[in-house]
């Protein structure tokens, strides 16, 4: 294989260009900012007007703001001429230069969720074409190949009914070819499905390659690693195909938690409970139950499942980490935490809600992306992605090396070169590794190393999930290198920090842990994968250094602990059993809502609904239920052509936690998707100016169910008397 090298970078960050953190006080630290500060350059901090800088530069960086609305509200609050001369747009300017950003947010975001076709004009081709080309420039100035790489990225931010299902995206090429383009945006489609085939179709048009990362499962609602796809079908071998091709890695951890285990879900990992966001999308900020969709140990374990069901694993994919920084500074240090926005960069701002239910000193200071990668370019960082070599650190730059096979050996352990056999012995982390026919046990090859400033390491383990013979899963946690020539992995490391100084010690701990293990347990016959975690000694978590600046005890910042024990992830291994060993394994039963064809529809003697017919719903109350999540929304189509839906059961307040935590709400999962309606031609044709539904509706004289063009013959909807 060809060597490889260790590279750092952040894959998500947004700088003012975003509308979230602009309205949160990133009013300076635009993407040149962001790239100046992640080479390691000084720059000042938005709020303090400090002098902020790396102690260590990244090697590379991802600039994703938003594709909505990027860079839309800088260029109101600086008297854009063309943005001025939209009607609204001067209150607004006003509005942003007095120091009244969030009221602009909330007004910009309700307008979106309600009247989208008002914010039209700010956001049309040429806002968004003018800049888009700045971005992409900007991109280019600092990409420097060999020494430091500056990909040009965005974020979808696709949040349907508070769910969060954002994906990072980003691509090899230069400026030249992402202006042949605009960025994909949940104003085009809230579904991950139609962002792939969007991927795919732009990638063969325009000539480049694309990677997408879906991050915050922990705020999905158990909807990024579904079972069942939007049209309430279980999820199938295209889906993951597609799904595998376009994104290959999700991210671990970052600010708003971690993401790999919930202690309800692994009640027997006693290091699960590290960084959980207890601030999800519910009302009052609250945490719903977590699910097996929600967390990447339960998703790789799900992916053994549907692979056994359908042939494909959709959820085969490798781990990365990153910030979501808000204030356009990549800061993943407890001891150099910037916080997620700008507001939150003030130490005494942590007790504050800095967005409802979640205050600054909630955030996590994390994470980084490491990638295995032959030089820094664009393209070869691209490529150690799409083969999975690549991990996560919750900040520390912890060095990781992983490797299996069937004949790697003990000696290689205390090899000069670990990389140099583990290639040649073996697959590396992101790999598929095929059984024997002899059903011999891979070894698997592990050296970590800390990070050159930071702290010693306390032990290594690795996690397995395995697909067992009835159909089910099952996870073990083995310590397989422990410092401090322990034996025994329930006996604990110690803790050096002093809690009214923030100091540490390297006193316990090791500097370097290597090892070859072999699993105990292992059953040639059933699937399983493998991945790395090592875990640091325990070192002062960032809330508890503002406390100790700020003279307060500790226990005022939160439930937070003063200390933690920082990580890093390997991507895992899958084994996939030889032919002739593998187990006959029970195949998932997935319960579906079964969702009728317009042709089923019509032949159980439903009729399709005339204009005249469609003309007896104007001015009554209605409730749409979506026959696949069940939701309902409520509402009245006037006869003015306009709508009035809200969702039943969602207050408020669940609104505005939807609207705070990096999104905004969408109306395209409504039966008309959209404000206002015209019945023509026996259907029901609606636009927001963004998008254009037409929905069908047909009755057997007591049920309606509506079918829109969007839905592909599926009928998702029934309309009810209220």
């Amino acid at each position: 294989a060809q060597e490889t090298q260790l590279l750092w970078g952040d894959t998500h960050l947004h700088t003012n260009y975003s509308p979230d953190a602009f309205s949160l006080l990133t009013y300076n630290a635009d993407p040149d900012t962001a790239f100046r500060f992640a080479r390691g350059l000084p720059v000042i901090a938005d709020l303090s007007q400090s002098r902020v800088q790396l102690e260590t530069p990244l090697d590379f960086l991802v600039v994703t703001d938003h594709s909505e609305f990027m860079g839309v509200l800088p260029q109101i609050a600086a008297e854009n001429p063309t943005l001025m001369a939209i009607d609204g747009v001067p209150r607004l300017s006003e509005m942003l230069n007095s120091g009244r950003g969030q009221e602009v947010f909330f007004e910009l975001m309700s307008t979106l969720a309600t009247n989208p076709e008002t914010l039209l004009p700010m956001n049309s081709p040429e806002v968004r074409e003018s800049v888009w080309d700045e971005v992409t420039k900007i991109a280019d100035q600092h990409n420097t190949p060999g020494e430091f790489t500056a990909f040009i990225g965005w974020e979808w931010t696709s949040l349907p009914e508070s769910r969060n299902l954002h994906r990072i995206v980003f691509m090899d090429k230069d400026s030249e070819t992402a202006t042949k383009f605009l960025p994909y945006s949940s104003l085009d489609s809230t579904r991950p499905r139609d962002l792939y085939n969007w991927m795919a179709k732009t990638s063969k048009a325009v000539g480049t390659d694309f990677v997408a990362i879906s991050h915050n499962m922990n705020l999905s609602g158990g909807t990024m690693f579904p079972l069942i796809d939007e049209y309430g079908n279980p999820v199938n071998a295209e889906y993951g195909q597609l799904r595998g091709r376009w994104e290959p890695v999700v991210e671990m951890t970052q600010y708003k938690g971690d993401s790999e285990a919930h202690p309800e879900l692994s009640p027997n990992d006693p290091f699960a409970d590290f960084e959980t966001y207890e601030h999800a999308l519910g009302a009052g900020g609250e945490a719903p139950d977590p699910e097996a969709g929600d967390y990447i140990r339960t998703a790789l374990m799900r992916g053994l499942q549907m692979e056994n069901l359908t042939g494909v694993n959709p959820y085969q994919f490798g781990l990365s980490g990153a910030t979501d920084s808000h204030t356009g500074f990549s800061a993943a240090e407890e001891d150099n935490f910037l916080g997620k926005y700008a507001l939150d960069s003030i130490p005494a701002n942590g007790s504050k809600e800095t967005v409802p239910g979640a205050i600054g000193w909630d955030a996590a200071a994390a994470g980084l992306t490491a990638v295995w990668a032959t030089e820094n370019t664009r393209r070869s960082i691209m490529d150690a992605f799409q083969r999975r070599e690549v991990y996560a650190t919750t900040g520390p730059r912890i060095s990781l090396r992983f490797f299996g096979g069937f004949d790697i050996r003990r000696r290689h352990a205390r090899a000069a070169d670990i990389a140099a056999v583990g290639y040649e012995n073996g697959v590396p982390m992101g790999a598929m590794l095929a059984g024997t026919k002899g059903g011999d046990a891979p070894s698997f090859l592990i050296h970590a190393a800390k990070d050159p400033v930071g702290a010693n390491l306390d032990r290594v383990q690795v996690v397995r999930g395995t697909l067992n013979a009835d159909g089910s899963v099952s996870e073990q946690v083995y310590d397989v290198a422990l410092a401090d020539g322990r034996t025994d992995g329930s006996v604990l490391v110690g803790n050096t920090v002093n809690i009214e100084t923030g100091k540490y010690t390297n006193d316990i701990g090791d500097p370097e842990l290597v090892t070859v293990w072999t699993d105990p347990d292992f059953d040639p016959s059933l699937s399983a994968f493998y991945y790395v975690r090592v875990l640091q000694i325990p070192t002062p978590r960032h809330s508890l250094l503002d406390a100790i600046a700020l003279q307060i005890d500790p226990s005022e910042v939160g439930h937070h602990p003063a200390t933690i024990q920082e990580r890093a992830y390997s991507s895992p291994i899958w084994y996939t059993p030889h032919e002739s060993t593998r187990a006959a394994v029970t195949p998932l039963e997935i319960t579906t809502t079964k969702v009728l064809t317009v042709d089923e529809v019509l032949a159980q003697g439903f009729k399709k609904m005339t204009s005249t017919d469609l003309g007896t719903l104007i001015g009554k109350p209605i409730v749409l239920a979506n026959v696949v999540s069940n939701e309902e929304y409520r509402g009245v189509f006037t006869k003015e052509g306009g709508r009035s839906l809200e969702k039943v059961d969602m207050d408020p307040e669940q609104t505005t936690q939807a609207l705070y935590h990096g999104g905004h709400m969408h109306i395209e999962d409504l039966l008309l998707g959209a404000t206002g309606y015209e019945i023509i031609d026996d259907t029901v044709v609606s636009s927001d100016g963004l998008r254009t539904v037409v929905s069908t509706l047909y009755t057997d004289g007591e049920t309606i169910y509506a079918a829109r063009d969007i839905d592909k013959g599926k009928v998702m909807f029934e309309v009810r008397s209220e």
